[in-house]
């Protein structure tokens, strides 16, 4: 299958048709490489977890989709890593991502939530992605590295132009690495004149003091841990938002019971999550999966989106359901690659969403549709037009 507007427009159409007629299926990716795109959930789930299934682009074939093209400075990340590398940074950067440490960080997200909010006034009409969406994850993230809050750039520009290239402006994503790499160097630098009490500034001394990170590895790790913990959780807080909205019964339902917020947000991942597609893997050797032989260093991708919907899992999957039992999503991955900062993340959402209908009980989209980020790859709203 050639890759079509509607796998971009009507991703969930595409999923259902491929899980029931060909759920691991040959693909062209965005730059007209060939890839597998693996839709079912028992079959998502397994490859998340299979060790045959590298994220180090080493094992890819010639030909094969690598995903973004970064400097070496930038691509020793985790996204790129297995066992051993992979463990030994994770456990390195797991201790600020702790349920604990997440727990402390709940009444700091909250005062910042409610200082958005407090902006925007008791009544009026808003892009919400732009006024709380977007600043929300960007405040959490750049106060838990350490980022001056005078020299936060503008990240929404930079992640729109690697997760969804502009067609007319080829040279954009570029533009952004050389834009990041330069503003990773300037930081880390003013962290190693000037430590403080931050997560960069334990990880230079991680670096400088045990060794046990190199160079590369920890600009990347300073670079995934703001991309990631930016870009996932604005999506996180737009697409939960807008399916409420767009569900009037389930969102009448969680204001009458704001406690089942946490709950919610488990189906709210799973129904609309900012995944469609998963970090690209290569098979060490030849991988079958649902009765198709996959050469190694093919690229695979497998889609928490589609497995998401998969009737086999989430009965009628297409519906948002609240009171859905919906553990065992994938929306946050699936085993030794599961989001680092998934505790984070939901907090962060549950804070947004408690806080967001606390202080606007008629909030209702505007007029208009909202506009998502055209990418095969991250659903998300490029601007969520509401009145309040």
């Amino acid at each position: 299958m050639e890759l079509a507007d509607d796998l971009v427009s009507h991703p969930y159409d595409v999923y259902r048709r491929l899980r029931a007629t060909a759920p691991v299926h040959r693909i062209t990716g965005p730059d007209g490489t060939a890839a597998w795109l693996v839709t079912r959930y028992e079959d998502v789930r397994a490859a998340l977890a299979d060790p045959r299934l590298s994220l180090d682009k080493r094992h890819a074939s010639a030909g094969a989709y690598k995903g973004f093209s970064l400097p070496p400075a930038l691509d020793a990340n985790l996204l790129n890593m297995d066992p051993p590398d992979h463990t030994r940074i994770r456990r390195l950067v797991g201790r600020a991502f702790t349920p604990r440490r997440v727990q402390q960080l709940r009444g700091p997200v909250r005062r910042t939530a409610d200082e958005l909010l407090d902006s925007l006034g008791p009544h009026g009409s808003t892009d919400l992605v732009a006024s709380y969406a977007a600043p929300l994850p960007v405040t959490v993230i750049c106060d838990l590295l350490g980022v001056p809050a005078g020299h936060r750039p503008d990240f929404r520009i930079w992640t729109d132009a690697l997760v969804a290239p502009d067609p007319a402006r080829p040279e954009a994503a570029k533009e952004a690495v050389v834009a990041m790499l330069g503003f990773f160097t300037g930081l880390l630098a003013a962290k190693r004149a000037q430590p403080a009490d931050d997560l960069l500034s334990d990880l230079i001394a991680v670096r400088d003091e045990g060794d046990r990170l190199s160079e590369d590895e920890l600009m990347s790790l300073a670079f995934l841990i703001l991309f990631a913990g930016y870009e996932n959780t604005v999506q996180l807080i737009g697409n939960a938002v807008l399916a409420l909205l767009q569900h009037p019964d389930q969102l009448a339902a969680l204001r009458e019971d704001p406690a089942r917020i946490p709950a919610a947000v488990e189906e709210l991942v799973r129904f609309e999550g900012p995944a469609l597609l998963g970090i690209r893997r290569f098979p060490v050797e030849d991988v079958t999966i649902a009765g198709v032989t996959i050469p190694a260093g093919e690229t695979v991708w497998v889609s928490p989106a589609a497995a998401n919907r998969d009737p086999e899992r989430f009965p009628d999957p297409d519906r948002l359901d609240l009171s859905r039992d919906a553990t065992g999503h994938l929306a946050l991955g699936y085993g030794i690659h599961y989001c680092l900062g998934a505790p984070l993340a939901r907090a962060e959402v549950e804070i947004a969403l408690a806080a967001l209908l606390e202080r606007f009980p008629e909030l209702a989209l505007a007029e208009g549709d909202p506009t998502w980020r055209r990418s095969m790859r991250a659903r998300g709203l490029t601007a969520l037009p509401v009145t309040y």
